[in-house]
């Protein structure tokens, strides 16, 4: 599947329509396999480059969440079989593990799949799958539960994804997913303000001063480049945010409880702690019991 050519349908997907017409050209486009290859390729600091997702804050979150979700499928079947999307270098692939999860972890990227393999290889509960165009992860075996932890923002049919994950899911399961921009166009212009403004100040400092400054005026503009992973890797930009509110109507379908959980998230440290007192939501995470 060439996700960045997906089907752009459905809630969640206004204004991508007009982007691709905008940007139509001959030059063939890269999948998103490629631009996370080019994105995450060897050497990728996840811990740099995504610092938000290890903030003290957001962290306790996502691991309160993964030990709610496996603790309650071990305590009703015995066993708890994951699929993690999108792993990254593992990060939170260990807490899985240690709430006592069996994981198939997948990554598009070849490098980030070669350093999880190594980082798990005398760990026979993990299975790592080079899942370069995201078929691995949407189809297969029955599974207990689907964890997605900075993924969705990525995809731009996102609701066709989330329909083929939960698929997978075996009656009574789970779905998670987190760290997820909020949908734009409900948000109040303070809220968008103060998030781009963290991130524009974050960007700037982070060692490529040129290209950080580059990709800030893209995104002012709301010009982008289909071959600049910069631009198409955070493909919530181009679409304005994930449709928490559809996702959960969607979830809510097949699932006999949902909890939808927004909060302030940003890059840097500082203005995290502040935000977290302070500053309006401006991301979310969801999780999902008991699939029908």
């Amino acid at each position: 599947m060439d996700i960045v050519m997906g089907l752009l349908v459905g809630r969640g997907q206004v204004g991508s329509q007009a982007y691709f017409r905008q940007m139509s050209t001959t030059v063939t486009k890269p999948s998103m396999g490629e631009l996370q290859q080019c994105s995450h390729d060897a050497g990728h600091n996840y811990a740099k480059g995504s610092p938000h997702i290890l903030h003290h804050s957001i962290r306790d979150r996502v691991v309160r969440s993964i030990h709610e979700l496996v603790g309650e499928i071990l305590a009703r079947t015995g066993q708890c079989r994951v699929v993690e999307v999108g792993a990254g270098h593992g990060c939170f692939t260990d807490h899985l593990l240690a709430a006592g999860a069996e994981v198939q972890v997948t990554e598009m990227s070849a490098s980030s799949a070669d350093v999880l393999r190594h980082r798990f290889r005398h760990n026979g509960k993990v299975t790592v799958v080079h899942d370069a165009d995201g078929e691995a992860a949407l189809s297969g075996d029955p599974v207990d539960a689907v964890v997605c932890i900075s993924v969705l923002h990525h995809i731009p049919d996102y609701l066709g994804t989330i329909n083929r994950l939960v698929g997978r899911i075996s009656p009574g399961g789970a779905f998670l997913s987190f760290q997820d921009p909020l949908w734009y166009p409900r948000r109040s212009r303070l809220s968008l303000a103060l998030d781009r403004g963290a991130y524009f100040g974050w960007r700037l400092f982070q060692g490529e001063p040129r290209r950080g400054m580059a990709t800030c005026m893209r995104r002012l503009r709301g010009a982008y480049d289909e071959a600049n992973p910069s631009d198409m890797v955070e493909y919530h930009v181009v679409r304005q945010g994930v449709d928490e509110e559809a996702i959960r109507d969607r979830l809510t379908a097949s699932f006999s409880a949902v909890r939808l959980e927004r909060y302030w998230s940003t890059q840097s440290c500082l203005l995290q702690a502040v935000g977290d007192r302070y500053f309006p939501a401006s991301n979310f995470g969801i999780l999902a019991h008991g699939r029908r």
